[in-house]
């Protein structure tokens, strides 16, 4: 049986002092568990001390990017290796912010093209983040746009089948998808819960294909897009729903100690 995990994304938040009182209040709240795994995902300026915090305790620290090469000459990036030795267990690739598709646009128009992710950086990513026994959260999901159009299953399996290619569904085979609805990231609309259970059961179908049954059995799908305390326990709830990845709601410690508690 796979066991639930609750993913917090900080994206652009917090400066050190504040990520240490806020890893420092999550740990008050939450009770040590095997039934929930439970991640966090700091900006890279936080990564070290947080790692430094949560060194002996049962919650992991994660990346929320990666770059694919190991070294040279590629200002402002961050490798694989470098997260493996700040001791990242987990890494967000493909997040929609970082492919340019944003639910709730907070920049001027003319600048998304500075998000230039595609399928192809994605799959080297995750390359990168394997080889250095780094667990990749693979995200997917569609716009607005293409669920009017009925094309939300057809745009995520094209992203898991070009995210994944050439990739070995034994390296894959506890590695982690997360199915985030561009429509509800940050915009505090959520997918209904029946919606996502039926996502991610076709997730789960597409992984089935590109490995095989044993690989989509084990790899845990997860629900993003304004997971919060009060919708967490009906989201996560279907069998093919395996935690969340939660953006805002997991900079505040009761909120997100609330989510992992949803998911036991």
């Amino acid at each position: 049986m796979r066991k639930k995990l609750v993913v917090g994304n900080w994206k652009m938040n917090l400066t050190r002092a504040e990520s240490a009182a806020c890893v420092e209040s999550v740990l008050l709240l939450l009770d040590k568990q095997d039934q929930v795994e439970v991640a966090v995902c700091p900006p890279f300026t936080s990564l070290d001390s947080v790692q430094h915090l949560l060194r002996k305790t049962h919650v992991h620290v994660g990346a929320q990017d990666v770059f694919w090469k190991q070294s040279g000459a590629f200002t402002g990036q961050i490798s694989a290796n470098m997260l493996a030795d700040l001791g990242c267990s987990y890494c967000i690739v493909g997040h929609s912010e970082t492919r340019g598709r944003f639910g709730k646009l907070e920049i001027g128009e003319s600048t998304v093209g500075y998000f230039a992710e595609t399928d192809e950086t994605v799959n080297l990513k995750i390359k990168a983040l394997l080889y250095h026994n780094i667990c990749p959260i693979l995200c997917v999901g569609e716009t607005l746009a293409e669920r009017e159009a009925g094309e939300t299953d057809a745009v995520i399996a094209a992203q898991l089948r070009a995210g994944l290619d050439g990739v070995d569904g034994a390296e894959y085979y506890n590695a982690v998808v997360a199915y985030e609805p561009v429509w509800a990231i940050g915009t505090g609309k959520t997918c209904d819960a029946a919606e996502a259970e039926r996502v991610c059961g076709m997730i789960r179908g597409v992984l089935a294909e590109v490995f095989d049954e044993e690989a989509a059995d084990n790899i845990r799908v997860l629900y993003g897009g304004s997971v919060k305390a009060n919708n967490a326990r009906d989201l996560f709830a279907g069998p093919n729903v395996d935690g969340g990845l939660v953006g805002g709601a997991s900079l505040v410690a009761q909120e997100f100690a609330e989510i992992v508690r949803a998911g036991r």
